[in-house]
């Protein structure tokens, strides 16, 4: 069934779930963008606990501004920022030495849209799940469409409306804060690897 989803940067696991479940992944372009939302803002569990990276963004257009115009902003080193703390908080993972170098270009390449880097950033994490599929990206804004689930409102906000509770995994940091459910993509790969496939196939199932 194809699916439609708001853009993510670096998604969490129950969105890669819904993702690498469809058939079809549909991302929303055409929304009036908003902010504080997992679009531009994934979180990860370092040293410190759970951590929030987020991307500085421009808006073209102020608060009519569409998803698809979204700029990321030059003047702030995010990059290096962000992959400053993934190695920090992944470092002694059992898979990150693994997928470093496919994850490293992300954080060294310049990028102008938001969009462009989320895009490339699925295409990649499924690419590593095996689980390759159409990646379209919407041409109009349907407030209730017909042929896709509509997952933008669970995924999309701030918080999800319909939270889930995931299955345990173990985490770098999990003696020292519990485990923490439902952070980005990486914790996952970094810490399951291989795994990571059958974990999301588990999230699946607990939400059918």
């Amino acid at each position: 069934m194809p699916v439609l989803l708001s853009t993510a940067y670096c998604p969490p696991g129950s969105y890669m779930a819904a993702a690498a479940a469809a058939t079809e992944i549909f991302i929303e372009a055409f929304e009036t963008y908003p902010k504080q939302t997992c679009r531009n803002h994934c979180s990860i569990l370092g040293p410190n606990g759970m951590q929030v990276l987020s991307i500085p963004v421009i808006k073209p257009n102020g608060n009519h501004t569409l998803t698809k115009d979204i700029a990321i902003s030059a003047h702030h080193p995010w990059q290096k920022t962000h992959w400053r703390s993934i190695e920090t908080a992944y470092n002694n993972s059992p898979f990150f030495l693994y997928y470093q170098d496919l994850f490293l270009p992300f954080y060294t390449r310049k990028y102008k849209y938001l969009l462009d880097l989320n895009l490339d950033i699925l295409q990649a994490v499924l690419m590593i799940l095996k689980a390759a599929r159409p990646v379209i990206l919407t041409d109009n804004y349907l407030k209730t469409p017909v042929n896709e689930t509509d997952l933008r409102s669970v995924f999309g906000k701030k918080k999800q409306t319909n939270p889930i509770n995931l299955p345990a995994y173990t985490q770098v940091f999990e003696t020292r804060f519990g485990f923490v459910p439902d952070l980005s993509i990486l914790d996952i790969l970094f810490n399951l690897g291989p795994e990571t496939s059958f974990y999301l196939e588990a999230i699946h199932a607990s939400q059918i």
